[in-house]
C-alpha cells in the first residue's frame, strides 16, 4: 500500500519538474520577460523539485511533503491571484508589478484560455492535490 501512496509524491515530482522546465523554456528560450507575480510563483515552483526529489530519492517522502505542501500552496495562492488578475476579475491597480514588465501582460493564449497564469495554477493545484493525498492515505 506505501508504494501506491508514494506514487503520488513521484506525480507532483513529475509536475513540479514539468512546470520548472516549462517556466524555464518560456523565459530562456521564448524571452519572455517573467513579472513580480511570476517570480513569486517561481519561488514555490522550482525548489519543490529539490524537496521532493530528495524526499524520494532518501525514502524521506513524509517530511518532505509537509514542507513541499505548505510551498505549494504559497504558490496556488499566487497563481490564483495573478489567473483573477488576467481574467480580469481583479483590476490592474492591485498588482505589485509596479516596475518592469505588467503582470496582465498575456504572452499565450493556448485554445483561447490557457494563459501561463493559468499553467501555474494547475501544476500547483496538481501538486497540492497529489500531496495531500499522500498525506491523508498514508495513515
Amino acid at each position: 500500500m506505501t508504494k501506491n501512496i508514494n506514487i503520488s509524491v513521484y506525480f507532483a515530482w513529475v509536475v513540479a519538474l514539468i512546470a520548472t522546465f516549462g517556466s524555464l523554456f518560456f523565459s530562456e528560450v521564448m524571452h519572455f520577460v517573467p513579472c513580480t507575480l511570476c517570480w513569486y510563483q517561481r519561488i514555490g515552483m522550482y525548489p519543490l523539485v529539490l524537496i521532493l526529489g530528495q524526499g524520494l530519492l532518501t525514502k524521506n517522502t513524509l517530511q518532505s511533503a509537509k514542507f513541499a505542501l505548505t510551498l505549494a500552496f504559497v504558490g496556488w495562492f499566487f497563481a490564483i491571484y495573478h489567473t483573477l488578475l488576467h481574467v480580469g476579475v481583479i483590476s490592474e491597480e492591485m498588482t505589485p508589478c509596479s516596475q518592469g514588465i505588467p503582470c496582465s501582460t498575456k504572452y499565450i493564449q493556448w485554445f483561447g484560455f490557457l494563459s501561463i497564469p493559468l499553467l501555474s495554477l494547475i501544476a500547483f493545484t496538481l501538486i497540492v492535490g497529489a500531496l495531500s493525498y499522500f498525506m491523508f492515505k498514508r495513515k
